[in-house]
């Protein structure tokens, strides 16, 4: 008896800001692994979501968005993309579909027709925000954009990751494009991020959302320590994790604090919540704002900083 066969790889979503790559990984994964937010520039490290199926095992790698940069910061998480595509399966690159390809996107492609060897997918994001003849066009100013940079689209897929239309058939398509291998993660593991990135990542998703256009990608956070409290019953656990926001100059440190520390508070809360949702466990959040001057652009306060 043969045993059926089994694919296992890696499949990088790519795009610039904002074009809905953390949500797509979230929905495919069907959990939050993932930050989200408005704003542009919001993923910083790279995540794995892993997708566990009975025939396939899909590691989903979500990247920054790649833009062209103005800051060491800038430079470095664009180093992160390139390397990246290179040792992924699949590269799928989204569109969004309520915008036209632009110059954004026609210097990324440019830059995925370089690496030779690795599959590539398009995929049109956000479609719930269009009619179908502005799908049409979209889908057709894709195509066109492969042609002109010589790259060959596998596949060219519309999806709305907000109302879940298509995202199994994408998935479905991401699979049949690995290789065959086994599963290369224990089942029921969905990410393999580290818990400690996993929190800083979802206090700086709180802190960002509240100060919209304000600092868009001036915090970084730190956590410094985290465990579950001592002498607590076995039922009754409660992680402690404190934690720096790092902000680049005393102005910024007013407007994430807020009015007596209103908004600090409002970060805290929502944080704890979205944390506390993910790990299982009620938390106590203790969080500090400190100034890292110009850490953006300085070698040395990137270290430090995870970067």
């Amino acid at each position: 008896m043969t045993t059926p066969e089994h694919r296992s790889g890696f499949v990088s979503f790519v795009g610039r800001p904002n074009a809905g790559k953390s949500t797509l990984t979230n929905a495919i994964v069907g959990t939050k692994v993932a930050i989200t937010s408005s704003k542009p520039q919001t993923t910083r490290t790279v995540v794995r979501g892993i997708v566990h199926r009975p025939d396939a095992q899909l590691i989903l790698v979500d990247t920054p968005g790649l833009h062209r940069p103005r800051t060491l910061l800038g430079e470095r998480l664009n180093d992160l993309v390139t390397t990246t595509w290179a040792e992924v399966d699949v590269v799928a690159v989204c569109f969004p579909a309520n915008e036209k390809p632009g110059p954004g996107d026609r210097f990324l492609v440019n830059e995925l027709a370089k690496v030779r060897r690795t599959t590539k997918v398009a995929v049109a994001t956000k479609t719930d925000l269009v009619g179908p003849q502005q799908l049409a066009e979209h889908l057709l100013a894709i195509q066109s954009l492969g042609e002109e940079t010589g790259t060959d689209w596998a596949e060219i897929v519309p999806v709305s990751a907000k109302n879940g239309d298509q995202v199994g058939l994408l998935t479905d398509l991401l699979v049949g494009l690995l290789p065959d291998g086994p599963a290369l993660y224990p089942d029921g593991e969905l990410t393999d991020a580290p818990e400690e990135t996993i929190v800083a990542e979802l206090i700086r998703e709180a802190a960002l959302e509240g100060v919209r256009d304000e600092l868009p990608h001036s915090i970084a956070v730190v956590v410094e320590e985290m465990g579950l409290k001592e002498g607590r019953p076995d039922d009754k656990p409660l992680l402690m994790v404190q934690a720096n926001l790092y902000v680049e100059r005393s102005s910024q440190k007013g407007i994430v604090i807020g009015h007596k520390g209103a908004r600090l508070r409002e970060v805290g809360t929502a944080a704890r919540h979205q944390i506390a949702a993910m790990l299982g466990t009620p938390v106590y959040l203790d969080l500090h704002v400190k100034i890292a001057k110009d850490w953006q652009r300085d070698p040395r306060q990137l270290r430090k900083l995870g970067f």
